[in-house]
């Protein structure tokens, strides 16, 4: 049992360490070496885990996004009106960003540059189902515009990874009204 442990610790401290790597010098400034002296492993150590940089890349990627995904959508029932379910998924997706911001700047990384293969960001999109689900039932009950759900995800989810940026630069505090305000943009730019 403590030999699990210590292989899951060091497969953590890799993933960790890639991640904050990542978000401080991008992905092609990220070495091997650096990540694995990072993570207090030899490099070797990362191949007993991950085939390549790539591999390690796209699974921390999926690991982030699971974690993501997960934390959005736990108060969430497929049950409820569409405006309040989506309320509650957009407010715990900001609450994500705003308070997991390592790993919500890692997933801003990766959905906005090509480090990630088709294949993992794919997978990474099935994540986001129930979410894909709740607009598509909204439009059909004529509840949200008919838009496709990139469109849907541009007007709605991405802005908050600009205002956690800006916050995370110390350029503008987010607050509760603040908050209000955005979720009120986001409903107001899909809602019939």
């Amino acid at each position: 049992m403590e030999k699990l442990q210590k292989k899951l610790d060091k497969r953590n401290a890799l993933i960790k360490a890639t991640i904050t790597l990542v978000n401080n010098n991008g992905f092609h400034n990220t070495p091997m070496s650096k990540i694995a002296k990072m993570a207090n492993v030899s490099p070797a150590t990362i191949y007993l885990y991950f085939e390549n940089k790539q591999d390690l890349v796209n699974k921390t990627y999926l690991e982030v996004k699971e974690k993501y995904t997960d934390f959005a959508f736990a108060t969430y029932s497929k049950t409820m009106p569409i405006k309040q379910g989506f309320e509650i998924v957009w407010k715990r997706i900001a609450e994500f960003k705003l308070k997991e911001c390592e790993d919500a700047m890692f997933l801003v990384q990766c959905d906005n540059s090509p480090i990630i293969d088709e294949t993992s960001r794919q997978e990474g999109i099935k994540h986001l189902e129930p979410l894909l689900e709740l607009w598509e039932r909204g439009k059909n009950q004529g509840i949200i515009k008919p838009l496709s759900d990139y469109l849907l995800y541009a007007y709605t989810i991405a802005p908050l990874s600009f205002l956690m940026i800006n916050q995370e630069r110390g350029v503008f505090q987010l607050n509760k009204k603040h908050i209000e305000e955005a979720f009120d943009a986001a409903w107001s730019s899909i809602r019939v």
